[in-house]
C-alpha cells in the first residue's frame, strides 16, 4: 500500500471466544464471552458489539466531517445494529449492519443525504463496502437516546 499510514494499533486475544482481548499496553481490557443467544454465558462483550462500537463511533465522526462542512451543528446520533447469520455457504457466520441516523430538527430527506455521504467516507464502511450488507437509513432524533 502506497498511501501514508498516519495511525497503527493492535489488539491481543487469548481464549478466542471466551477468553480476553487487550491492547498491547494494556490500557484497554476487556473479557470475551459468547452471547447467551448462542449457547454462552453472556459474561463479557463479544466481538460484534466491539465492532458495532467502533464501527459506530468511526461512522459518526464521517458524518460529523460533512455536518461541519455544511455548518450544521444539530445534535446527531448513530445507532450501528450488527447481525450475525449463519451462513449456508460454509457452515460459519457471516455480518450484516444496520445505520440508523438522526439528526436534531433535520428533515429525514436531508438526513439521509448526510448519512449515505458518511458511508462513502468512514473507513469502516470503505472496509465492508462489498463485503457485507450495510443499510443506513435517517430516522427521527430522539432525545437521550
Amino acid at each position: 500500500m502506497s498511501e501514508k499510514i498516519v495511525y497503527t494499533t493492535a489488539a491481543v486475544n487469548t481464549g478466542a471466544r471466551a477468553g480476553e482481548s487487550h491492547s498491547p499496553d494494556r490500557s484497554y481490557e476487556v473479557n470475551i464471552d459468547v452471547p447467551k443467544e448462542m449457547g454462552g454465558k453472556g459474561e463479557g462483550t463479544n466481538p460484534e458489539q466491539l465492532f458495532a462500537m467502533g464501527y459506530s463511533a468511526c461512522y459518526h465522526a464521517a458524518l460529523d466531517h460533512y455536518k461541519k462542512e455544511e455548518n450544521i451543528d444539530n445534535a446527531s446520533q448513530v445507532t450501528l445494529t450488527v447481525h450475525l447469520h449463519k451462513d449456508p455457504s460454509d457452515g460459519g457466520f457471516k455480518l450484516s449492519v444496520e445505520i440508523e441516523v438522526g439528526i436534531k430538527d433535520m428533515p429525514e430527506e436531508k438526513v439521509q443525504k448526510l448519512a449515505e455521504k458518511a458511508h462513502t467516507y468512514c473507513p469502516y464502511s470503505k472496509a465492508t463496502m462489498g463485503n457485507i450488507e450495510v443499510d443506513v437509513k435517517a430516522v427521527p432524533f430522539v432525545e437521550g437516546k
